[in-house]
């Protein structure tokens, strides 16, 4: 089993700041991209950003120059900072990796529970 779990979310003013951290736990042999999504509420789940394991990363163009990816492969955490925040990334964020549980297995998807950010105007 793997999990995933999410800290960091919050509301917060326009203009304003925060950082999310997603850790990935359990049987783990390797974890390749990383990622953090979106959705609002009766929307399709949106990528924000990626990261692969050698820091090659991908940002949706709606947050590009004020969104940060980062990870530290040690600890199978990945990070995003997000700064310049706006109202209309008020969302529930989910942290995605790409997992390899050992070494004969294939890579699987998994998933955080979710957190909600709130950006007040």
């Amino acid at each position: 089993q793997v999990q995933l779990v999410e800290s960091g979310g919050g509301l917060v003013q326009a203009g304003g700041s925060l950082r999310l951290s997603c850790a990935a736990s359990g049987s783990i042999f390797r974890v390749n991209a990383m990622g953090w999504y979106r959705q609002a509420p009766g929307k399709q789940r949106e990528l924000v950003a990626t990261i692969t394991s050698d820091n090659i990363t991908h940002y949706a163009d709606s947050v590009k120059g004020r969104f940060t990816i980062s990870r530290d492969n040690a600890k199978n955490t990945v990070y995003l900072q997000m700064n310049s925040l706006k109202p209309e990334d008020t969302n529930v964020y989910y942290c995605n990796a790409k997992v390899v549980v050992t070494i004969h297995s294939w890579e699987y998807d998994y998933w955080g529970q979710g957190t909600q950010v709130t950006v007040s105007s």
